[in-house]
């Protein structure tokens, strides 16, 4: 069973979690182990994360996104590895040293794809992993867009599967970031503020809602416990909603 197939279950997994739905995967045995002592360049797994590399570097930064996602391909990689602690090593090295320089990207894809030459969707499913990593920080930028080009090309993906990815993904973050954008309205509302409010005027506004709903003033007035109850919901409300708030301004 190949290991790139293993890994992206993982990645199924991971993108389920951001409510990002692909097909499901079926009949793969995760309890398949090997003992690797090779060169990962002539490995799938090595591979890949060598393509990560690049398109993780493509925009010159790795954000704190691509850099959770690829801890969470690192240990999903070695995983599958009897020598797992050596190997994941081995990954860590091998994606600093391919993240320095573009120049043999076009060599690791035709590696990658003499060794996937007759499974197309396999590899179809390798760039939509490659595509999410340069999107994961909601951006995809010229650069990203080249070098994942380049690679789509190189591993002679269809032209049309390739776009159709790049659509599929700019429409779930377009999507998230809606949502994202509601939510924030929805908390200002909550707390009886505007975006344009500066800070000392949010947190008077919090302040003194916490004050109005507090369960344990609640009580003090000798309120019934439902009142005390309900206080005790619209105070969490507000807490949460404060916190979405506090996030979106960097306070």
């Amino acid at each position: 069973m190949s290991y790139v197939v293993l890994i992206i279950v993982g990645f199924v997994l991971y993108l389920i979690a951001k409510n990002y739905k692909t097909e499901e995967f079926k009949n793969i045995n995760l309890k398949v182990k090997e003992n690797f002592n090779g060169d990962l360049m002539n490995h799938e797994a090595g591979l890949l994360i060598a393509l990560m590399a690049k398109v993780a570097k493509a925009d010159g930064k790795v954000c704190e996104l691509e850099a959770e996602l690829l801890k969470h391909t690192f240990n999903d990689i070695s995983s599958h590895f009897e020598n797992n602690e050596e190997v994941r090593e081995q990954l860590k090295v091998l994606y600093k040293k391919e993240k320095e320089s573009f120049d043999n990207t076009l060599e690791i894809c035709q590696r990658l794809y003499s060794l996937t030459k007759f499974e197309y969707s396999k590899r179809v499913k390798i760039m939509e992993y490659l595509l999410n990593l340069a999107f994961i920080d909601k951006e995809f930028s010229d650069t990203e867009r080249m070098i994942t080009e380049d690679i789509s090309n190189a591993l002679k993906i269809k032209i049309q599967d390739f776009e159709n990815l790049i659509s599929t993904f700019k429409a779930f973050y377009s999507n998230q970031a809606s949502s994202n954008a509601l939510s924030l309205e929805k908390a200002y509302s909550i707390l009886k503020s505007n975006s344009t409010d500066d800070n000392a005027t949010l947190k008077k506004n919090y302040r003194k809602l916490v004050k109005q709903h507090h369960p344990d003033i609640m009580s003090g007035r000798g309120e019934s416990q439902s009142i005390i109850d309900e206080a005790t919901k619209k105070l969490q409300e507000i807490n949460e909603a404060y916190e979405i708030v506090k996030k979106d301004r960097g306070i």
